[in-house]
């Protein structure tokens, strides 16, 4: 077979995108990308924090602190790895732009974009919300108190781009970031709520010491 040959039949690499505050990021993040990249047969799965997150409360950790934490808890995972292209960019975080932003300079990718129930229900207020349907498609897992029901509008939206909504089958874990700076602040341990040296890093550094009232998953 030739080379010409080969590139025509080849498949082009499927990426799974995660975004979040990850402030800091902990367990359940870490499962929702391995069982989304298993699931939905990824080749990768791209963590993204955020930059200046625009429907969220100034986050508690820097950028740098928080890059810091990812590239910890992903250290041996091969399927997973971080992208800073919110971090490097300016003004508030809008998903619509990442998604044009990473296709434009990934074009031969197919990406689909990974979310919680939560985020699922309230994706129609997003920034740019039809045109993230008409990029992707995307894959939702079950979080704990939210139904995992797409809005009717942003179910057409993606059929007429022609893409999907997968339901991910990972069971619901009952975690967020709030929870883990509570933890934190009140010097519980944090025991499985996070890879060991993520936790050392933020007792080295001193983070979430004090308790923050807004929530941040």
């Amino acid at each position: 077979m030739s080379d010409a040959t080969i590139a025509t039949v080849a498949k082009p690499p499927r990426i799974g995108l995660l975004g979040g505050s990850f402030d800091p990021i902990h367990t359940a993040h870490l499962q929702l990308a391995l069982s989304a990249r298993r699931e939905l047969a990824l080749d990768t799965v791209w963590l993204i924090p955020a930059g200046q997150p625009w429907q969220r409360d100034p986050l508690a950790a820097s950028q740098a602190d928080r890059w810091a934490m990812l590239d910890l808890a992903i250290a041996g995972h091969a399927g997973l790895r971080g992208c800073d292209i919110e971090l490097k960019r300016q003004g508030p975080s809008y998903t619509i732009d990442t998604l044009r932003a990473l296709q434009t300079a990934h074009p031969d990718t197919a990406f689909t974009f990974i979310l919680g129930a939560d985020q699922l229900r309230n994706l129609t207020s997003w920034n740019g919300w039809e045109d993230i349907a008409a990029c992707v498609d995307l894959a939702v897992a079950r979080r704990p108190g939210h139904s995992d029901a797409a809005p009717p509008e942003l179910l057409h939206a993606l059929a007429r781009a022609g893409h999907v909504l997968h339901r991910l089958a990972m069971d619901e874990i009952d975690l967020s970031a709030t929870r883990v700076r509570e933890c934190v602040a009140r010097g519980v341990p944090l025991g499985a709520l996070m890879p060991a040296p993520v936790a050392r890093y933020i007792e080295d550094h001193h983070l979430y010491s004090t308790p923050t009232p807004h929530g941040h998953s």
